[in-house]
C-alpha cells in the first residue's frame, strides 16, 4: 500500500472517539518495529520523523525510500502517514520534495501573524499535492530538536484563527511536554482543551508528549477532540533498557551474540510492545 496523507485517517478517530498514534522513527529497526505491530494489530499509523532523526538517516529522500520499501517488502496493508515532526520552514518543503504524505509546520515561535501568513501558504501548496498539514500554537514543553517550550497553554482564538486556515490537524499546547515529564508536573489542561475544541468546531486536535501522560488523561483528552498522540521517548526508553539488559546478562559474549541483528533484536522487540500497549490505550486497533 502506498503512503498516505493523515487526514482521512485522523477525521475517522476523531468521530470514532479513538486516537491514532504517531510514533517517531530513528532507524530501520524502529521503523519495521512499528509497521509490523500497525499491521498485526490492523491499526492505522502516522511515522514521526523529526529534522534531527532526518538528518541522522542521511536526509529526508533515504527516509521515504527506505519507509516505501518496507511497506511493499512487509506487505503492509494498513494506512501509512510518513510525517514530519515539527517542521521549520525549510524543512517542510524539503519533505514535500523527498515524498512524504504528511508533514507539521511548527510555527508557534513565530508571532502569531507571520504563523497564518507561511501556514496559509504551507496550506495551499499540501492542498495541491495531497499532503496532509498539521499546524501548531502554544508551544510543547520540553526541548525537541533545540526547540524549548515550557509547556504554556494555547489561545483557543489564535487556536481558531490557525484552524480556520484549512489545516488537516492542529497541535494545541495544554501544558504538555516532550520527553520525560517532572514529578511536580500538573498535568493537563482540560480546560484549555475544551475550549479549543468549541472553537475549531471538527478539527482533529494533535496531543504531543504522549509518553508518561497516564491513561485517564489520555482518554480524557480524546473525548475532547484529540485524533493523533505522538510518542517517541517512550520508545527510546523502552529500546534502551532491552538493550542495556541483553548487555548487561553477558548475552553478547555469548557465541554471536554480537551480530547487530542479534543485539539490537531485544530493543526492536520492546518497541513492539510499547507500540501494542499505546495502540490499546489509544483505542486505535482494528481501525485500519
Amino acid at each position: 500500500m502506498a503512503l498516505v496523507s493523515a487526514k482521512e485517517m485522523l477525521e475517522k478517530a476523531r468521530a470514532g472517539k479513538y486516537a491514532v498514534g504517531q510514533f517517531n522513527i530513528n532507524n530501520l529497526e524502529w521503523t519495521k518495529s512499528i509497521l509490523q505491530t500497525a499491521q498485526e494489530l490492523q491499526a492505522p499509523v502516522i511515522l514521526g520523523v523529526s529534522e534531527g532523526a532526518g538528518k541522522y538517516m542521511c536526509g529526508f529522500k533515504t527516509v521515504t525510500n527506505m519507509v516505501k520499501a518496507m511497506i511493499e517488502e512487509l506487505n503492509i496493508t494498513v494506512p501509512v502517514a510518513l510525517h514530519l515532526d515539527h517542521g521549520s520552514y525549510e524543512g517542510c518543503y524539503k519533505c514535500i520534495e523527498a515524498g512524504f504524505s504528511s508533514i507539521m509546520f511548527d510555527g508557534s515561535h513565530f508571532p502569531i501573524e507571520e504563523n497564518v501568513a507561511k501556514t496559509t501558504e504551507l496550506v495551499n501548496v499540501c492542498r495541491e499535492k495531497g499532503l496532509s498539514l498539521e499546524a501548531e500554537v502554544g508551544s510543547i514543553g520540553g526541548e525537541e530538536d533545540g526547540v524549548v517550550g515550557a509547556g504554556e497553554c494555547a489561545d483557543p482564538e489564535e487556536c481558531k484563527k490557525i484552524a480556520d486556515l484549512g489545516v488537516d490537524m492542529l497541535a494545541a499546547g495544554i501544558g504538555n511536554i516532550h520527553g520525560k515529564y517532572p514529578a511536580n508536573w500538573k498535568g493537563l489542561s482540560f480546560e484549555t482543551l475544551a475550549a479549543v475544541n468549541e472553537k475549531v468546531g471538527e478539527m482533529p486536535l494533535v496531543l504531543h508528549g504522549g509518553t508518561g501522560i497516564p491513561t485517564d488523561m489520555i482518554k480524557k483528552a480524546i473525548s475532547l477532540g484529540v485524533a493523533k498522540i505522538n510518542v517517541n521517548t517512550e520508545c527510546q526508553l523502552a529500546f534502551a533498557e532491552a538493550t542495556r539488559k541483553y548487555v548487561e546478562e553477558g548475552k553478547d559474549l555469548q557465541g554471536k551474540g554480537f551480530d547487530p541483528r542479534k543485539l539490537l533484536a531485544p530493543g526492536a522487540a520492546a518497541i513492539k510492545a510499547t507500540v501494542k500497549e499505546k495502540m490499546e490505550i489509544f483505542g486505535c486497533i482494528g481501525k485500519a
